[in-house]
């Protein structure tokens, strides 16, 4: 991934802003620190912070077309590239290796609906001088993050960048751009083109689960996002997602190792990375002694990974605070939680030189994995749940998986969100994912099910059973309990009673409800002080028509309970 930064339509010469543009778009930086790029067409814009990982040698952005009539500047991953090369006219000229170039050709024949054929993580912006048209879109999920924004000063002119803090000086409106959506100057319309067959929540369904059948899908949505040049890991906290990924990409860089090639189904699949450094690295943080520490030591003992553990401690992570909150952009209080100690262990990554890591977010999305979901009253309302969850998922997860790592250069792929595996999961019959505690039936069973291979001795298991039918711990609980408690404590320290009373007075619009809120929402106003900036946040609220605590933690539900049973 990178950082893009663009505006369209400039009053003037945008020469004359190009020192500025190069001002902001340095803010996004630690995103791309390999390579920055600026290209001014007419009245327009577009510059390129690069992180290079696939097209190493060649890739710089703002990439052209040979009558530099197209430009463009892309955050992300397109995994079907190869593929899509095909599509192209056999004179096609390609200037680099970038995967990302393939949309510049296919923009010549297929305009803005070029879009649909990208299977990948991405945010672009496309100018057509030709035309004077701007398109901009962004990944199915908002995996890659992209912010829109206008200032009342200048009618009629665009601005977009992957971060807010390009914006925040400049725009005194600015949006998080919807993932799945495409703009289009031509139009001024923003449309969406993701249409996928589960996006009605009301619409139950009732397909029967087929465990082979997630297994598969699973299994190729972890082989295509190994598409890489660089040395590349994976986040292992311990628990059932980030494990099974792991699992999974030991699989299938073992299959390189021997010969086996990758590369079928339409998978774009570069081997070289895993050439270089074949035995995968898997990495884990936590404070000493930690759940997640001591789960993900055994997943890695059993995946024979080159195992990475870090702790940190819990001044480590107050201190980090505000930087996260920079970063992150949001005052929400469960992707505090959980960032803080990801953007700590980014950090330790990046040092090691890798630029790449394979996490698990989406899992409790889908498949209704958070101890809340035990309070579902139905399998309707689960699944109704779980659309409103996964469509929402660029404010909270992808948030912190992007906006964490990318603080240091790392950017985090993320399985479990891929297209085709949602598809799949998200049309199984939801009665499927209803939790019980009183059969023993876990949360996410049919997920742990589909790689519970204990019933065929033919295949190897994927993960020892301790893991396979661990208990859901979040992030923010897993890396130790001390983390949470220690970020209240510190609250009820910095946040009098009389200063919290007022907090409607300060913030009449999304109010913070308790004093670890109103921290965080104070540190946010001091890095981010303009009202533009608070459109793009929206807070995570539990379910307190479910009965849920309002507390998000996972330890708050009752149903949290370390010796818990479950029946396989």
């Amino acid at each position: 991934m990178c950082g893009i930064f663009g505006v369209y339509n400039l009053p003037g010469d945008a020469n004359a802003f190009r020192q500025r543009a190069l001002f902001l778009s340095k803010k996004l930086r630690h995103r791309g620190p390999d390579w920055s790029g600026c290209t001014v067409a007419g009245n327009h814009i577009l510059c390129h912070e690069r992180l290079a990982i696939v097209g190493v040698d060649s890739g710089a952005q703002p990439l052209t077309n040979d009558d530099e009539s197209l430009i463009l500047s892309v955050n992300g991953e397109i995994y079907n590239h190869k593929a899509l090369r095909k599509l192209c006219p056999a004179d096609t000229h390609f200037k680099t290796q970038s995967d990302c170039e393939v949309i510049l050709h296919l923009y010549k024949q297929y305009g803005a609906d070029v879009v649909k054929h990208l299977d990948g993580m991405f945010s672009w912006v496309l100018l057509d001088t030709k035309k004077n048209r701007i398109l901009a879109a962004r990944d199915p999920i908002g995996i890659t993050t992209l912010y829109q924004g206008w200032s009342s000063k200048q009618p009629g002119t665009i601005y977009f960048a992957s971060e807010l803090k390009a914006l925040n000086e400049e725009c005194d409106r600015i949006i998080a751009f919807p993932p799945g959506h495409i703009f289009d100057s031509e139009s001024g319309e923003t449309t969406r083109y993701f249409e996928p067959t589960w996006w009605d929540g009301d619409k139950i369904p009732d397909t029967p689960v087929d465990y082979q059948l997630i297994r598969e899908a699973l299994e190729k949505a972890v082989r295509k996002r190994l598409m890489s040049e660089v040395p590349f890991g994976v986040l292992l906290s311990g628990g059932l997602d980030s494990s099974l990924i792991a699992s999974i990409a030991a699989r299938e860089t073992q299959k390189i190792i021997d010969g086996v090639p990758l590369n079928h189904d339409g998978d774009d699949v570069d081997e070289s990375a895993v050439a270089s450094w074949p035995r995968l690295h898997s990495f884990s943080i936590g404070l000493e002694g930690s759940p997640d520490l001591a789960a993900a030591r055994v997943a890695a003992q059993y995946l024979k990974t080159v195992h990475h553990e870090y702790t940190f401690t819990v001044q480590d992570g107050l201190d980090a605070v505000a930087d996260v909150i920079y970063h992150l952009e949001t005052y929400d209080v469960t992707t505090i939680r959980a960032s803080t100690p990801m953007y700590l262990l980014s950090r330790k990554i990046k040092a090691m030189g890798v630029k790449m890591v394979l996490s698990g977010e989406g899992a409790d999305e889908i498949f209704g994995g958070y101890l809340y979901f035990h309070s579902a009253p139905s399998a309707a309302e689960l699944h109704t749940e779980t659309v409103s969850r996964v469509k929402n998922l660029h404010y909270a997860d992808c948030l912190r998986a992007n906006k964490s790592t990318m603080a240091w250069g790392v950017e985090a792929r993320v399985p479990f969100l891929d297209k085709a595996f949602l598809e799949v999961a998200m049309n199984v019959d939801s009665k499927e994912k209803m939790s019980d505690k009183k059969i023993g039936r876990m949360e996410k069973y049919i997920l742990r099910k589909a790689f519970d291979t204990s019933d065929d001795p033919s295949v190897a298991p994927y993960l020892p059973d301790e893991i396979l039918w661990r208990q859901k711990e979040q992030f923010s609980d897993g890396v130790g309990y001390s983390w949470i408690d220690s970020l209240k404590d510190t609250a009820l320290a910095r946040v009098s009673d009389e200063t919290f009373a007022k907090a409607a007075e300060r913030w009449p619009l999304d109010t913070p409800q308790t004093k670890e809120a109103y921290w965080y929402r104070e540190i946010f106003e001091q890095w981010f002080p303009q009202d533009a900036c608070t459109e793009s946040v929206v807070r995570w609220i539990p379910r307190g028509d479910w009965g849920c605590p309002a507390d998000p933690s996972g330890r708050a539900q009752k149903v949290h309970d370390s010796a818990y049973e479950p029946t396989a």
